[in-house]
């Protein structure tokens, strides 16, 4: 199973869904930087130092951070989907399909 850094915006019932599954998913208000307004960079920073994958709604400025600075730990961007457990198992399937997510972006979309 993964570890998973998801940013403030990232829906917290995703977040329990991944852990029922078995992934270790640390969030920025466990962190204590919810709210905060830290820039995007540092919250890759952040999870590079924690050696984590990060999970992020925030696909625009993650995905140009992943080609400014593609030295990372693995990028999880996402699309919202209001099915919390079936966004959490598309998340799973993705991770899983990637044992070295290092320095990669991996795209989680909802079906059209």
């Amino acid at each position: 199973m993964a570890r998973l850094y998801a940013n403030e915006n990232f829906p917290l019932p995703v977040v329990e869904a991944l852990r029922r599954i078995g992934h270790d998913v640390l969030t920025s208000f466990e962190t204590g930087t919810a709210g905060q307004a830290i820039p995007d960079a540092e919250v890759l920073a952040f999870a590079v130092t924690q050696r984590r994958i990060l999970l992020t709604l925030n696909r625009r400025h993650f995905i140009r951070l992943h080609e400014e600075k593609p030295d990372h730990g693995g990028i999880v961007v996402c699309t919202f989907d209001p099915d919390f457990a079936t966004l959490a198992q598309r998340i799973h399937v993705a991770v899983e399909a990637k044992p070295d997510i290092v320095g990669q972006l991996v795209r989680v979309n909802r079906p059209a």
